[in-house]
């Protein structure tokens, strides 16, 4: 059985999202957490560990889980909800802006 975690409507492009959730899939808890420290895209990452952490946090309060053998199994990035916005241009002209979200999920599974 494993630990699912989510957060929708995160205002940051799921294709962002996604490149940084390929570098932990896979990965032990604990070393996706260190990948994650040193990553260079800082709101994705702090993001991501706060689902990790919190993850971990439901797997202590239960008792049923081993937090050493946690691995990130599952991780991905859905569409979310696409916010328009229109940007005034030159000659009474407007420029539509798509600001695009994501629904982030993360499952926690043993080896």
């Amino acid at each position: 059985m494993a630990i699912t975690v989510k957060n929708n409507r995160v205002g940051i492009s799921p294709r962002k999202v996604r490149q940084v959730c390929d570098l932990i899939r896979n990965k032990s808890a604990a070393d996706a957490l260190k990948i994650l420290r040193f990553c260079e895209k800082k709101e994705i990452a702090l993001t991501l560990t706060k689902l990790i952490n919190s993850g971990l946090a439901i797997a202590t309060e239960s008792n049923k889980y081993d937090i050493d053998n946690l691995v990130v199994g599952t991780i991905f990035a859905d569409e979310g909800q696409t916010l328009k916005r229109i940007m005034p241009r030159a000659q009474g002209r407007a420029f539509k802006i798509r600001k695009r979200t994501s629904h982030i999920t993360v499952q926690l599974k043993e080896k």
